[in-house]
């Protein structure tokens, strides 16, 4: 099928309020290989639609189940699996993308399902074979390989992760609109759906809130080396709007939260620019950055294995590094 034929849905996680970054890059992404539709099951705020607009896209479609399943039924994987597979039927999709959120992981999982679809989660590029198919990227067993997936099934499921590309507007603006469309629960959707849900929201030491770890674009991370003082950390990533993140070790010691943890028992990233301090780059915590597309590495062993896969080693003390650079940011960014 050739891409102008192609119709791509788009999943959006928020469109009450307005698109996140993940959401453009997906819109972004979706534009290269056809036509773009979005699908919410909330209504769109208008701050939403200006936004979609602004991205080419012509067509909401709005999920209508048959019956109400109170406000938190968007939160429902099986009811976001089963209203984005009425879509791709109503719609003739051959691609229906997601952010790679674990909610989502989970919906596209359901969706493959209940479709016969192929699957990709956590794909870092998406192109289109000689043969018309689409092609999912991604690296796998800790970012040792780099693997190419074609789907040859009708429809092609892929989540994708933050910062697979910059976000770019289309050329010109259209006017969206937006369609209903019925769903009719299942009695496993419906017995799925959250009665009660609470937000809580990251936030390391008394800077300003910072972006979420999974999907930043700059995250600063501190290991061991801290010795539980993440203050140029937070420092750094403060100048740099960036997200803090931690190892292992230093949740353990109970130095910060469990949620700034990367690796593979935490959170896995893939952002433009990682800085590790005091990190000495074990396998596990490797397996959750190792995929970030240019990694400084901060630290005063200069045989530190992190440097091994860095595209800038910094020898020398990070408490005296990480202070210096973020005054150095701050100045450059006043002088701009």
């Amino acid at each position: 099928m050739t891409s102008s034929r192609r119709t791509v849905l788009v999943h959006l996680d928020t469109p009450a309020t307005e698109l996140t970054s993940s959401a453009l890059e997906l819109l972004t992404l979706a534009r290269s290989l056809g036509r773009v539709e979005a699908v919410t099951l909330a209504s769109p705020s208008l701050t939403t639609l200006a936004q979609l607009g602004a991205y080419g896209v012509e067509l909401v479609r709005q999920a209508e189940p048959a019956e109400d399943l109170g406000p938190h039924a968007p939160h429902s994987t099986a009811l976001v699996a089963e209203a984005l597979a009425r879509a791709a039927d109503v719609s003739g999709a051959a691609v229906v993308l997601l952010a790679s959120t674990f909610p989502n992981k989970e919906s596209a999982a359901r969706l493959a399902f209940l479709t016969g679809a192929g699957l990709v989660i956590d794909a870092a590029a998406i192109g289109v074979s000689d043969e018309g198919h689409v092609v999912g990227s991604k690296r796998v067993l800790a970012g040792s390989w780099d693997t190419s997936c074609e789907i040859v099934t009708d429809l092609a499921v892929l989540t994708v992760r933050a910062n697979a590309v910059v976000p770019e507007p289309a050329e010109a603006a259209v006017e969206t609109t937006v369609e209903g469309f019925a769903v009719v629960p299942s009695t496993l959707a419906k017995a799925g759906v959250p009665t009660s849900r609470e937000v809580h929201e990251a936030e390391h030491g008394d800077g300003p809130a910072r972006p979420a770890l999974a999907e930043a674009a700059f995250v600063v991370a501190g290991g061991r080396g801290t010795f539980g003082d993440f203050t140029p950390v937070e420092d750094l990533a403060d100048a740099l709007g960036a997200a803090v993140g931690a190892t292992r070790d230093c949740v353990d010691e109970g130095w910060i939260g469990h949620d700034a943890q990367i690796g593979q028992t935490g959170v896995t990233i893939a952002p433009r620019v990682y800085v590790g301090a005091g990190i000495s780059g074990a396998p596990h915590h490797r397996g959750g950055m190792q995929a970030s597309q240019v990694i400084v590495a901060v630290n005063n062993d200069p045989d530190c294995p992190l440097f091994e896969i860095s595209d800038f080693a910094v020898v020398g003390d990070l408490h005296e590094v990480l202070p210096q650079a973020a005054e150095r940011i701050r100045e450059h960014r006043a002088q701009a």
